[in-house]
């Protein structure tokens, strides 16, 4: 954790949503700007699986983080007007408690004993949060990818607590393709035979493993027009150390999903990486009351806004628009944005010329 990560002890008996329980976890969060006289300039960041809680570069911890572009004084989440929150997600490994953290009822690591994780336990342990700021209502909850998912459960579960919601490639279930990734991602991590059921060496981890679950989200990450032009049929120039290998690394995209593999793998932990992957699949709005129609019944929001991009093949656009569709029901001040943006996925991470104008736009729409 960096030095602008904080952390609060959620105390007592904190009850899984599908059984089991946590005691007294650990929640760590960032936060930027400050909490005005009324406490309502409150905006919470849900993150997707993968990055902490380091949203952006503070006076604390200079370090850029992973939405540098979107959070400051003048940009789109402006911190001269609105205190910022970003959460680590429950079940994650940069603060907040997970498989990787120590159980306090036997001493030793939770590692498969961690309880099944949903995202409305993320959402849950974020409202621990927010209600420990001294916040009662939020001005906005924001959530990209997974977290779009987990704002949603935040908003089904405590409909009073925000008054609007940002979701950014996300969805209010995941399709079976998306389902279908990553449980190979998560077969690719529990064949290595260093993950040893979950009880590997934290020295020496499952990265064979990761690497390839990695290799294959980067491929849903980002889309195939996008390596069109970015790569082609280049060939790599890189001189490999096993020049015999038949098979060796001979094209460029090979060499981009092998750094990214090699960058990611050993910097999160294998188990909280399962946990939260599972978690993503599990998520179904339909599952507050039956239907999809009466989990948006239980939200109540003043504004939303619903970002896609048309090469998402993870989250896909008719996914927006159903979600789009379904809180128009709900709210009436509901606006869908599709963004021709070439990036996929990763967009709302790389292609910040596309997304500060629309986040900007909401946040002045609201009167700051």
């Amino acid at each position: 954790m960096g030095p602008a990560t904080k952390t609060v002890t959620l105390e007592g008996r904190f009850q899984m949503h599908r059984a089991g329980f946590l005691e007294s976890p650990t929640m760590a969060y960032e936060t930027w700007g400050e909490l005005n006289s009324t406490r309502d300039n409150g905006i919470l960041i849900f993150s997707g699986l993968s990055p902490s809680a380091h949203a952006a570069s503070s006076a604390e911890d200079l370090s850029a983080g992973w939405w540098e572009d979107m959070i400051g004084p003048g940009l789109p989440l402006d911190s001269d007007y609105y205190y910022i929150v970003c959460v680590n997600s429950l079940g994650s490994c940069f603060g907040s408690t997970g498989p990787a953290s120590v159980n306090p009822d036997t001493g030793d690591v939770y590692r498969l004993d961690f309880p099944t994780l949903t995202l409305e336990d993320v959402a849950e342990a974020a409202y621990g949060v927010v209600r420990h700021l001294g916040i009662e209502q939020l001005h906005t909850v924001i959530g990209c990818s997974m977290g779009g998912m987990s704002g949603l459960a935040y908003c089904v579960r405590h409909a009073e607590a925000t008054q609007n919601l940002i979701s950014i490639s996300s969805a209010t279930r995941a399709l079976p393709f998306s389902i279908a990734v990553r449980s190979l991602q998560r077969e690719m991590i529990r064949s290595d035979p260093k993950w040893m059921n979950g009880n590997y060496d934290p020295q020496d981890p499952p990265l064979n493993g990761q690497r390839l679950a990695r290799k294959l989200g980067m491929m849903t990450y980002r889309s195939p027009e996008e390596w069109v032009q970015r790569f082609g049929r280049q060939r790599t120039t890189a001189t490999e150390e096993n020049v015999n290998d038949p098979f060796k690394i001979a094209f460029s995209v090979e060499a981009y999903l092998e750094n990214h593999a090699n960058k990611f793998s050993g910097a999160f932990d294998p188990n909280c990486y399962l946990y939260l992957s599972r978690a993503s699949d599990l998520f179904d709005l339909a599952e507050h009351g039956g239907s999809l129609q009466s989990g948006f019944s239980r939200i109540n929001l003043e504004r939303a806004l619903v970002i896609g991009v048309e090469t998402d093949i993870l989250f896909p656009l008719q996914q927006q628009r159903d979600m789009a569709e379904g809180l128009s029901a709900v709210c009436a001040d509901t606006k869908l944005v599709e963004l021709d943006c070439i990036r996929g996925h990763d967009s709302f991470l790389v292609d910040m010329d596309a997304f500060r104008p629309v986040i900007c736009g909401f946040f002045e729409s609201c009167g700051s």
